[in-house]
């Protein structure tokens, strides 16, 4: 829950903060810092929208849903384009959602698995074992992590992608604002990608990530990520970022 202005310390207070989420999604992450005394710089450099094949093998999938016996969601973007097919079973396959605003995105559906480490690693760690079949819904362009482990459990693993994700040209003052930010987040793999892109490799603002695969992308891209989320949501982010302007 994001703390009400008039209750939270300012502890960011005077920090410019950038944002680089897409544009439909950057408002709740802005809140939380703007709440913290921060000034949030919404600069979008990816967008979300239909994969490849315009969503024809999810849909095929989710018309065979009663075949899984697991339906996994690895993001609030996969949750928006499933929730649907689950809203029209009473029954179905259990869910497992890779974190909680993920699961909250399935309302009024609730997930049987959420695990306490909010990444892929997290929930191939606390999935059972099992040889029945899994559905998984996720970014087109994901790693095959979660697939892979979930194949070593045992099951039969079927990935289809749910939504894709583009990088976004910055605007030039967008860009002056954000090369005199304290911080810039990076929520994802895309995001790191997006940054290079527009920016290359940069010493400033420094780079906060929100979990191990994201600075995995970002270090391999020749970023320093200065700060890696020990939980992979928004609050964690939000954590990690306090933690670094603690600190500097």
């Amino acid at each position: 829950m994001t703390p009400a202005a008039d209750d939270a310390p300012l502890v960011l207070a005077g920090r410019r903060i950038v944002i680089t989420r897409a544009a439909d999604q950057a408002e709740p992450l802005a809140e939380r810092l703007r709440a913290l005394g921060a000034e949030a710089v919404l600069l979008p450099l990816i967008e979300i929208g239909p994969p490849t094949d315009a969503g024809l093998a999810l849909a095929a999938a989710l018309g065979r849903l009663m075949d899984f016996d697991w339906l996994v969601i690895t993001s609030p973007n996969g949750a928006a384009r499933v929730r649907d097919a689950l809203d029209a079973h009473g029954s179905g396959p259990r869910v497992a959602a890779v974190g909680r605003a993920t699961a909250d995105a399935l309302a009024p559906r609730d997930a049987d698995l959420v695990p306490t480490v909010q990444n892929a690693h997290g929930l191939a760690a606390v999935f059972p074992t099992g040889s029945g079949r899994v559905l998984i819904a996720q970014a087109e362009d994901a790693e095959s992590t979660l697939a892979d482990g979930l194949r070593d459990l045992g099951w039969t693993v079927e990935v289809a992608a749910a939504y894709r994700t583009a990088a976004v040209t910055p605007s030039a003052a967008g860009m002056q604002r954000a090369g005199d930010a304290d911080a810039v987040l990076l929520a994802s793999g895309s995001a790191a990608r997006a940054w290079v892109q527009s920016f290359g490799v940069t010493d400033r603002p420094r780079v906060v990530s929100i979990g191990p695969s994201t600075t995995r992308v970002a270090a391999e891209l020749g970023l320093k990520v200065h700060v890696t989320a020990t939980d992979n949501s928004l609050d964690g982010l939000v954590a990690a970022v306090v933690a670094f302007c603690a600190s500097h």
